[in-house]
């Protein structure tokens, strides 16, 4: 995989070069602001651009970066890094995208294997949420018993939870350990339920549709 880097901080920077380099990937670029990777991504073949998102040239040029390459360069894989988990972040990589996209945690991806697993699925279409987000978003209010999610079973919740992060029908079974068809009714209680659409034809549909649930929920926050 072809990988470029826009990070700010050197330290991390070269992390994340010799984590990438170990596992067999190829770097083709690695600089420190926003400005300097658009022309990287115009001139070299990248699959995937890991941005900072809190980096020049303004307080969180990495969104705008990658809102521009994803404008010009729409099949390029974009991975946004923070040190926070922070939902307004979420939203506007949400209006970026919702396929090939990923927003992770800087002290999550700083071990081989989750960089690696998340830059996989990224490169082949996922969009990859971190976790702690996932279930900071799937957590009802108090007493709103009116709101759908607390219609859910507490599996369906589970199951909902990993659909918002990207996972696909084989990793949540292997995640809850339940059978394949088992996952998928869940996944079918869990649309009717929520009143969103199952239609097959629709590329992602169930991480479109649980985010566009969500946003509408939790876009306040």
């Amino acid at each position: 995989m072809r990988v470029a880097i826009a990070e700010d901080g050197a330290l991390f920077r070269e992390g994340l070069v010799l984590m990438l380099e170990a596992a067999g990937h190829q770097v083709v670029g690695c600089v420190p602001n926003g400005d300097r990777l658009l022309p990287l991504v115009a001139t070299e073949q990248v699959d995937v651009a890991v941005l900072d998102i809190r980096m020049e040239p303004e307080p969180e040029g990495g969104l705008t970066t990658a809102a521009e390459i994803r404008k010009r360069f729409p099949h390029v894989g974009l991975l946004l890094l923070s040190h926070y988990a922070e939902t307004h972040y979420l939203m506007r990589i949400l209006e970026i995208g919702t396929e090939r996209i990923g927003y992770r945690l800087k002290e999550r991806i700083a071990g081989v294997q989750v960089l690696m697993d998340t830059l996989d699925r990224i490169a082949s279409g996922e969009i990859v949420i971190e976790p702690v987000l996932a279930k900071r978003l799937l957590q009802s209010p108090v007493g709103e018993t009116s709101d759908p999610i607390a219609m859910l079973s507490d599996r369906e919740h589970d199951v909902l939870r990993l659909m918002a992060e990207g996972r696909t029908n084989n990793a949540i079974a292997s995640e809850l350990h339940v059978s394949l068809k088992g996952v998928e009714k869940h996944i079918a209680t869990i649309f009717t339920k929520l009143g969103l659409s199952g239609d097959p034809s629709v590329h992602h549909r169930r991480v479109l549709a649980v985010l566009a649930y969500l946003r509408a929920r939790r876009i306040e926050v």
